[in-house]
């Protein structure tokens, strides 16, 4: 499926993927889940397609979900074993994506837009980057394995504040954390997440995709399996009252208030 708001690019053997939804900051609808989930399925079998870039605009990268959107859908964004939405295989393709992924972020990343860095084997950031995990300050729980592989990237207590307190941390963080790989001038960081795509795909294929099975294979399948724990608790969370309030809040563009919660 290809969509308006998800745009491909092939050239190089590098497939790039591109917010294309600026306007209201690059959020995910049920719809650009598909079309990301169809690419990364379809990349994983394509011989011509030897790594793949996920970028947004040099000022947002991605606000997670759209609110609306998630809400009207009536569903969870989650990685549903048994018959998976689009937000749920999306995330599988990402995690068990055998080839190299790469990551260009610039102004806000928010929930999905930064759990989804946690599966790319190298993210550059602009300097202009915010990242945030919200989910607790929506009534909700991590998600994509976010809360196994935070605690892994970024050690237990920094993790505990992005994850707990929702607290949001900059580029320079997230590079001291381990997440992302540099930090350049915003008008830079496509280009150069670009660059690095194509290095990897001018590279032996088979070389890459042992190497990064050897470095990411071994807990694939906790990975996975922790992605439908998540979003078992997801689901439920998300129809009880917390969560409610937090949408409806939003929506109301008001201040959620959690005291009956």
């Amino acid at each position: 499926m290809s969509i308006s708001e998800i745009l491909e690019h092939r050239e190089g053997g590098v497939l790039t993927l591109t917010f294309n939804r600026v306007e209201r900051k690059n959020s995910i609808t049920v719809a650009m889940y598909g079309a990301l989930a169809d690419a990364l399925e379809q990349a994983a079998g394509d011989s011509a397609t030897r790594a793949v870039l996920i970028q947004g605009h040099e000022t947002v990268f991605c606000a997670g979900n759209d609110m609306k959107d998630f809400a009207a859908a009536g569903k969870p964004a989650t990685a549903d074993a048994p018959a998976p939405s689009n937000s749920g295989r999306f995330m599988r393709a990402s995690a068990a994506f055998p080839k190299p992924l790469l990551a260009a972020v610039c102004g806000p990343a928010v929930g999905i837009g930064v759990t989804m860095l946690f599966h790319c084997d190298l993210v550059y950031a602009g300097d202009n980057a915010a990242f945030s995990m919200p989910f607790v300050n929506l009534g909700l729980c991590p998600e994509n394995a976010s809360s196994l592989l935070a605690p892994q990237i970024f050690g237990y207590q920094r993790a505990a504040e992005a994850l707990l307190l929702g607290e949001p941390f900059s580029a320079e963080d997230a590079r001291e954390m381990g997440l992302v790989s540099r930090v350049v001038p915003p008008a830079e960081c496509n280009a150069l997440a670009q660059a690095q795509a194509r290095k990897l795909a001018a590279k032996p294929l088979s070389s890459l995709l042992i190497t990064k099975q050897l470095m990411k294979g071994h807990q694939q399948q906790t990975v996975l399996r922790l992605m439908d724990e998540e979003g078992a608790h997801f689901g439920r969370m998300l129809k009880e009252p917390a969560a409610r309030e937090a949408v409806a809040a939003f929506m109301e563009k008001r201040k959620p208030d959690f005291s009956k919660c």
